[in-house]
């Protein structure tokens, strides 16, 4: 536990995980914007934390399990955030990159996400992958 109390976030931020994502993974924090949300949602995959993942889900959208425990580990090697938009008060869209490697064989996901904000949160709803 306390190799991840001090470890850099894995999202990017050049800031330690317990003052950057671990805020909203291990506390209940709500995120301010969606690409916090987004970025803490990125965290999460590396660390296999599914709970977070569909809590920060959109009802309806979310599916009722990710299966990430019967699924190959992925290694997360990093996250670009290509841009953030909210277009008005409850949406918005992030575009991003994340880089990972299942089995040795490397991937690259691009995707714009969208997010709205409602019960005082925001919320991942879908995303448009990109093929590059």
């Amino acid at each position: 536990m306390k190799a991840i109390k001090t470890m850099l976030c894995p999202c990017g931020s050049n800031q330690q995980y317990t003052d950057c994502c671990g805020r909203y993974l291990n506390t209940g924090e709500v995120a301010a914007t969606a690409e916090l949300l987004m970025r803490s949602r990125y965290t999460a995959y590396t660390l296999d934390r599914e709970d977070y993942l569909l809590a920060t889900w959109h009802h309806s959208t979310r599916p009722v399990s990710l299966e990430l425990a019967n699924k190959p580990r992925n290694q997360w090697l990093g996250l670009a955030v290509k841009r953030h938009e909210q277009s008005d008060l409850d949406h918005a869209t992030v575009e991003f990159v994340a880089r990972y490697k299942i089995n040795g064989r490397a991937y690259r996901l691009h995707e714009i996400s969208r997010f709205v904000y409602t019960e005082g949160r925001w919320f991942y709803v879908d995303g448009d992958i990109l093929q590059d």
